[in-house]
């Protein structure tokens, strides 16, 4: 029991950043059929905002949410100039975000540098689980997901705004003849999503180091989730990330990291063969 309780945390710890992650990918993705190759870069805006916050001596948590404003005005700003003009385009939104993270993460190594930088944890503690020794701040990241992804699931089911999403994700013109500005709810919902990308890059900065390059390695496992799950669905972002972030992490353990790759990618494929829509969309 000792030695597999960590594998279990380090799977729910992974699988909480991802899920911060995969949701805004399914607003953005699901809602406006917008590959957003650039929302590891988000992740990265995030990381860098808190960075900033704490080298201007301001309290952690403060950093964390304007680490997420930071993210969230990018992506409105990027919505309003170039996002707008590629809906329903979907192989045009894979140049244009690619094109977006890459002035993105120039713009990050321009003004910040290629070197990485260090973020201290708020907490440096460790708490006694079942009797194995486990990082404090690595369980606060799991509350800090968890609450966010209800916070979501509130707004999105339980909101004007959320009845108004939904609706536009099903069918958007049919949503437009009832009145629904689907132009507000596209702005609103991408800058939503880059906000929730920046918020994991924030949280996960302390466990991490925070340079150009940080973000790469959630967008891939993040869109897998999406897929896995089903495109459009958050309840799928749920699942997709719960078997993607497990698989990789217990793999990692068990094994290495080239082979659990290797195996995450192979068992995506395998799902999406048998669940073209996701888990959540049924089978063929």
């Amino acid at each position: 029991m000792s030695q597999l309780l960590p594998i279990v945390l380090d799977s729910f710890n992974y699988m909480a950043v991802l899920l911060l992650v995969s949701i805004g990918l399914v607003l953005i993705f699901g809602l406006m059929q917008v590959i957003n190759l650039a929302h590891g870069e988000f992740f990265l805006i995030g990381a860098y905002g808190l960075w900033l916050a704490q080298a201007a001596g301001l309290p952690f948590a403060l950093g964390v949410v304007l680490g997420a404003l930071a993210a969230g005005l990018v992506g409105l700003l990027a919505e309003v100039t170039v996002i707008r003009l590629m809906y329903q385009r979907p192989l045009d939104t894979i140049l244009a975000t690619w094109g977006l993270s890459i002035a993105i993460k120039q713009a990050i190594t321009i003004i910040f540098g290629p070197q990485s930088q260090q973020i201290a944890s708020p907490l440096d503690s460790a708490v006694s689980i079942l009797g194995v020794s486990y990082s404090a701040y690595r369980l606060l990241v799991m509350v800090i997901a968890v609450a966010v992804a209800l916070g979501v699931f509130v707004i999105l089911y339980r909101t004007r705004f959320g009845l108004a999403a939904r609706a536009a994700m099903v069918n958007r013109a049919m949503a437009r003849s009832v009145g629904i500005d689907t132009r507000r709810v596209d702005r609103t919902a991408f800058a939503f999503g880059t906000a929730l990308a920046g918020l994991a890059g924030a949280v996960m900065a302390p466990l991490m180091s925070v340079d150009p390059q940080m973000g790469f390695g959630f967008i891939l496992p993040a869109f897998l989730s999406i897929l896995v799950g089903g495109v459009g669905s958050p309840v799928g972002a749920l699942w997709g990330t719960g078997l993607m972030g497990s698989s990789q992490t217990v793999m990692a353990t068990l094994w290495n990291p080239v082979i659990a790759q290797i195996a995450v990618f192979t068992l995506a494929i395998v799902v999406i063969r048998l669940y073209p829509n996701g888990i959540t969309g049924g089978r063929r």
